[in-house]
């Protein structure tokens, strides 16, 4: 493929996965955001920023260099969370989308500032542990570059806390809202809606039964690594 066709297609992936946030309920009026690299070609392609989803067209996504620069004439302002992405990408070599969405449940656990507990095997099929919360940004971080600084928020959180992205594929920025991604568009956009969902689960878990504790480590091992692991077997073979 040429590289007019592989942006052609990014595009389009790019596209059909931003559609699919308020078709899965994640998104209300235009707060979300879907992108994806191609390091190879060393470009982003992302929603425009404040475009209603009823009237965006595929055309109208945006491409740029990794540095955010756009790269077509013309071209619509790309989401402002471009810099947070751009952040992400550079620290997770093995990220190729991403996704941000203010939906309810996990912007719920966002404000109240708490990690996610792992309380059962939904959670366990997709994250492996606890889904952290960053702490606050700082008033500076904020003034100074306040996207830029979302991004090393996040990364300061996986690195201090020896996580890996591959198998917490997402996080609860303190007071903002969720961040998840994945090997692609659609991917990434499955565990922000996975995400939501486990964040509306725990939470009723802890009204029911307040004395609630995160399921066993041997548990958790089983539900993740039977879809993730060398020797997984959930699903069908190609």
């Amino acid at each position: 493929m040429s590289r007019e066709q592989i942006i052609a297609a990014m595009k389009q992936r790019v596209f059909e996965a931003n559609l699919e946030l308020p078709q899965c309920g994640l998104v209300k009026l235009t707060w979300g955001n879907v992108s994806e690299i191609n390091r190879d070609l060393g470009v982003i392609v992302i929603k425009p920023s404040g475009v209603k989803y009823e009237k965006m067209q595929v055309e109208q996504m945006v491409v740029t260099d990794l540095a955010g620069n756009a790269l077509e004439k013309d071209s619509l302002n790309p989401s402002s969370d471009l810099p947070t992405h751009i952040v992400l990408y550079q620290a997770f070599e093995q990220v190729n989308a991403i996704v941000h969405t203010h939906s309810t449940n996990s912007v719920m656990w966002s404000q109240a500032g708490r990690d996610l507990p792992a309380y059962g095997t939904t959670h366990a099929d997709t994250f492996y542990g606890k889904i952290p919360c960053t702490r606050q940004l700082t008033e500076q971080e904020v003034k100074d570059a306040y996207e830029v600084n979302t991004g090393h928020v996040i990364v300061e959180t996986f690195k201090e806390r020896e996580l890996s992205e591959n198998d917490i594929p997402g996080v609860l920025v303190y007071g903002h809202g969720p961040f998840t991604w994945g090997s692609s568009p659609l991917r990434a956009v499955e565990n922000s809606l996975i995400l939501d969902e486990i964040c509306l689960m725990a939470k009723e878990n802890e009204q029911i039964n307040p004395a609630i504790t995160e399921i066993p480590q041997y548990l958790l091992d089983k539900h993740y690594y039977r879809k993730h692991g060398a020797h997984a077997y959930y699903g069908q073979r190609k």
